[in-house]
């Protein structure tokens, strides 16, 4: 399959081999210095001081990459060579995507759970899972995601999902402040963090000792520090677009850029005057 985006291409080889707990300490450097937790916006939503209609602007957006997840693990999947990868990767699809319609919270997945957060902000479910209202530079940038894990050796696609290393971290943090600084935010509203606390973990470990026992060679495992690398950026990125569009704190909409069609919360105009997009809010007694 060729890819529609610009190929990625291979980063130069380490001057040494590193062993593989060297190996792993650059790795978790990256994440210490690169993973969105650092990133202002984070920061802010942490602190309690983005508006609701902020949140209700990263939820939708952030909607995008979660669904992608079970997408980007099915192209990987399907060039796994043995049964026991494939059973690995299987259970993250699983994960996310549940293992029968959501009836009951036993079998819904990490992408349904996501639409409690949404729909709690006051989004609806139709409006959120239409992508209507994405910014285009979180479209373009999961789309880079998928693309870097189907076109990529299989070693890079496992690297790229390292970042999961450094989520038990950003997790509590997320949950903590945004149920402490919201009174809008409920612990149901927040039900997709609470299984990744056990998912994220678990995933990382295996993944962290496949990458060090199959990174060989320096050009190896140069591959596997820019797989990190470059998922540490898509992450960052995607705040950064937010950030530029919704501005914020209370200045958010003088500040904000919103780019035509996107989702103009209540009290912003879109950078050519659009309206807020009243359908994609639910009514005050839904």
């Amino acid at each position: 399959m060729t890819s529609a985006l610009p190929a990625f291409p291979a980063p130069p080889a380490l001057d040494t081999l590193l062993t593989p707990d060297q190996l792993e300490e650059r790795l978790r450097a990256i994440g210490a210095e690169r993973y969105h937790r650092n990133h202002p916006l984070h920061k802010a939503m942490y602190a309690g001081e983005l508006t609701r209609e902020q949140l209700q602007a990263w939820a939708l957006n952030r909607y995008y990459y979660q669904a992608q997840i079970p997408v980007k693990d099915a192209t990987l999947m399907a060039r796994l060579p043995t049964p026991e990868l494939r059973r690995e990767w299987r259970r993250r699809i699983v994960d996310h995507d549940g293992t029968e319609p959501a009836d009951t919270s036993a079998t819904e997945g990490g992408v349904t759970r996501w639409l409690h957060l949404t729909r709690g902000l006051g989004l609806t479910d139709n409006y959120v899972t239409s992508l209507e209202g994405l910014l285009p530079g979180t479209r373009y940038a999961v789309d880079a995601y998928v693309a870097f894990v189907r076109d990529r050796s299989i070693l890079a696609a496992i690297a790229s999902s390292l970042t999961e290393l450094f989520s038990p971290t950003i997790i509590p943090e997320r949950m903590s402040g945004m149920l402490r600084h919201y009174p809008f935010i409920t612990e149901e509203t927040m039900a997709y963090f609470k299984p990744r606390l056990t998912q994220a973990p678990r995933d990382s470990e295996f993944a962290l000792a496949w990458v060090r026992a199959h990174a060989r060679t320096p050009e190896t495992q140069a591959e596997v520090i820019g797989a990190l690398e470059f998922k540490c950026g898509l992450l960052w990125t995607l705040l950064d677009v937010l950030d530029y569009s919704y501005g914020r704190g209370a200045q958010g909409p003088a500040q904000a850029h919103i780019p035509p069609g996107s989702f103009v919360p209540e009290g912003y105009v879109s950078a050519i005057g659009g309206q807020p997009t009243q359908h994609a809010l639910l009514s005050p007694s839904a």
